[in-house]
């Protein structure tokens, strides 16, 4: 994000400039001299006569006719007509600076040459006590962090190694000391400026007070540095930082606090007081130049140490939409930072009194609303790549609501991101006054919008919340690991109800968001009704699958887990909706089948079942012994409790029901508990053919026998076998 806001100001900086310029902003009223004698007896002597006064009055009606009248500017202007409003401000703009940058250059030619005029023998008076104060404050003050440089040292020696509280504690017993030191020199600045510059009337001259002012200014500045930079004292350094990065920003820093800090608080004042303003003007302007030019060194030199770091936290991305960004930047941030500099510069020149403090505090906000985007989006990027976890008891409970979480989450959080990249750049449209995004909430019209926007928000997340409160209740009723088991039935409604609830939570959740929003839903709901009914004409085997799955499932004809044979296809219902159920059959394949292709349901688990067996022995065998055979085995069945206890009932025994010439066939039926006829009719059949085994039962097979010619009996005396 710090890629995306540097080149927003990139972009701002040209126009901070045309809105900070003297042409774009109402001159203040000038004010009216009064007129001469000489101009009043002349005015006098006009009125007095009557030809001259007729002829005065006629001129001024001719001018007051001639006045084009003001037009009144339209509310609604359009793109085209803004656009050239804007263009036309902006050339108003470039030239007014332009003729700015000129009246600095002739000022400073101006104010150098007043100064071979001025009082040199008065400005020798007062530089000679001013250089008295200034070596009495700065000897002091030289003295003082002697000392200081002795207790931080004391104070890094007993905080190295420890804990991040110990170190907060030296950080601030070391800001405390540094600040002793610098009010103590103040104050003895303040003793040396009485007592020995104007000891006879024990006050102090003007120019020392602005001495000793800009002294205590600066240093508190460069103390602020000190305690963030700590050059020679790493454990009380505020800045992860190096050494060698904190010894070189600190120097420049102090540099740069110190040339302007100075030139602008106690040097510019005592030569505009003293010899003239001009010579005031032509340092300061010696001085900004002075100041840009060491940044844009100072740009030139971390060039490519920029340049890295921004690499590596692309690469560190993975290169996605924010690191080819940075990447980006990396390779043209100092073009960034020099015009930004020089826009700082030009804007100075242009309008010193009012752009420069403007352009100051504009950049100030910006830095403080990138640094707490930062850190916001930071944190929502930890939080993000983190994940979610859920405690054991309710992972139990609701196995899927982590999964929904960590669907839902993330999203809430990339809109918040987002939130706070939008509230960042609002921020610096209100610092550099592009945008008054304050007053623009305060009015009644941005209040509504405001509000009409936060409303629709709150609906769509109470629609996600709701949607997953609800589907974690239908989970929760759906495990069988807790509570009673659910019911087939309780299974397929469940289901239904919360696709329904689904469609029915977007429907209305949109519906209520986009009026909020003004949007009219009247035709809206017109248009759904119109649709519905074309669909209900043209799409009729839609609106017959939906008929027909309503009495399904108001008949309970099927449900979620059933065997079942419908549409030619049987197997497990696996999936059952209002429209279609799906099937999957014994080979493992799934069939979608609507509910307008299905004429019959033919459900296998309704109530109880029964494994029908059927068993063909050889012509010769003894039925009883057969039948015994058949009973005996469904008692080894009934030794074994797993199906002991889904068996409902006696063996059915049927007995003989065909008989062929080589083979008869008799029946048996087990009645067991809907769904687990299979299983127990398996297991039957299994012990049957072990037993007609065991017992000598034999099976029917057909035989072939084959005979010479010699053998053969007399056409139709032997049947074939």
């Amino acid at each position: 994000m710090r890629t995306l806001l540097l080149l927003l100001m990139l972009v701002l900086s040209p126009v901070a400039v045309m809105a900070q310029v003297p042409g774009l902003t109402p001159a203040p009223e000038a004010r009216t001299e009064p007129g001469s004698d000489a101009s009043i007896d002349e005015l006098v002597r006009i009125l007095e006569n009557d030809q001259t006064r007729a002829l005065l009055i006629e001129r001024l009606q001719q001018t007051g006719a001639g006045a084009p009248v003001p037009a009144e500017t339209p509310h609604d202007l359009s793109i085209v007509r803004q656009l050239a409003e804007y263009t036309r401000a902006a050339a108003e703009g470039t030239s007014t600076t332009l003729r700015s940058l000129g009246a600095v250059f002739v000022d400073l030619q101006q104010g150098l040459s007043g100064t071979l005029n001025a009082d040199l023998e008065s400005f020798r008076d007062v530089s000679i006590s001013v250089l008295l104060v200034a070596a009495g404050l700065f000897g002091s003050f030289w003295v003082l962090r002697l000392v200081v440089h002795w207790a931080l040292r004391m104070i890094a020696r007993r905080v190295a190694g420890r804990g991040w509280i110990s170190r907060v504690a030296g950080t601030i017993g070391a800001l405390l000391v540094d600040l002793g030191s610098v009010l103590l020199a103040w104050a003895i600045g303040y003793i040396v400026a009485i007592t020995l510059v104007d000891g006879t009337t024990g006050r102090m001259g003007i120019n020392q007070s602005l001495l000793l002012n800009a002294f205590l200014l600066v240093e508190m500045t460069k103390m602020v540095a000190r305690a963030l930079l700590a050059p020679r004292y790493e454990a009380v350094r505020l800045l992860p930082v190096g050494d060698g990065n904190a010894a070189y920003w600190s120097f420049w820093l102090a540099r740069i606090i110190s040339l302007v800090g100075y030139t602008f608080l106690f040097v510019s004042p005592l030569l505009a007081s003293n010899i003239s303003i001009g010579a005031a003007s032509a340092v300061q302007v010696l001085v900004m130049a002075t100041a840009v030019t060491i940044g844009i060194i100072i740009v030139l030199q971390n060039k490519d140490e920029v340049r890295i770091w921004l690499s590596g936290i692309a690469e560190r991305r993975g290169h996605d939409g924010t690191g080819q960004l940075l990447s980006l930047l990396g390779q043209h941030w100092h073009v960034v930072a020099i015009v930004y500099l020089v826009t700082l510069l030009v804007v100075w020149f242009a309008n010193p009194d009012q752009a420069l403090p403007f352009m100051l505090g504009a950049t100030v906000q910006s830095i403080v609303a990138i640094l707490v985007g930062i850190v916001i989006v930071s944190f929502i990027s930890r939080f993000v790549n983190a994940g979610l976890s859920l405690p054991p008891d309710i992972k139990q409970r609701l196995p899927l609501l982590e999964t929904r979480l960590r669907a839902f989450v993330p999203t809430v959080m990339q809109v918040v991101r987002w939130v706070a990249i939008v509230a960042v750049l609002l921020a610096i449209a209100q610092a550099w006054a592009l945008f008054d995004f304050v007053g623009w909430i305060g009015s009644d019209h941005g209040q509504q919008v405001a509000g009409s926007v936060i409303s629709a928000a709150l609906i769509i997340l109470a629609c996600v919340v709701l949607h997953v409160v609800v589907a974690s209740w239908i989970e929760y009723r759906l495990n069988t690991s807790i509570g009673k088991t659910p019911t087939p039935r309780e299974k397929t409604l469940l289901g239904l109800f919360k696709n329904a609830f689904t469609i029915a939570l977007v429907v209305f959740g949109l519906m209520l968001a986009l009026a909020q929003i003004g949007v009219n839903i009247a035709p809206l709901l017109a248009g759904a009704g119109v649709i519905g009914l074309a669909i209900g004409f043209g799409a009729q085997k839609l609106v017959q699958d939906i008929i027909t799955g309503i009495f399904i499932q108001f008949e309970n004809v099927m449900n979620e887990g059933d065997v079942v044979e419908a549409a030619g296809r049987s197997g497990v219902v696996e999936k059952l909706t209002i429209r279609s159920v799906t099937i999957r059959d014994m080979s493992g394949t799934v069939h979608l089948i609507p509910f307008s292709s299905v004429d019959q349901v033919s459900n296998m688990v309704r109530g109880f079942s029964f494994y029908v067996a059927e068993f063909e022995v050889a012509r010769d065998s003894t039925i009883e012994e057969v039948k015994q055979a058949l009973r005996d085995a469904f008692v080894q069945v009934m030794e074994i409790p797993e199906h002991r206890d889904v068996i409902l009932d006696d063996l059915d025994l049927q007995g003989l029901i065909a008989i062929t010439p080589a083979s008869m066939s008799l029946r048996t039926r087990i009645k067991t508990v809907a769904g687990k006829q299979w299983g127990a009719g398996r297991l039957y059949s299994e012990l049957v053919m072990r037993l007609f085994e065991d017992r000598g039962i034999k099976t029917p097979s057909q035989t072939v026998t084959y005979r010479t010619a010699g053998q053969l009996p007399p056409p139709g005396s032997e049947p074939a076998q």
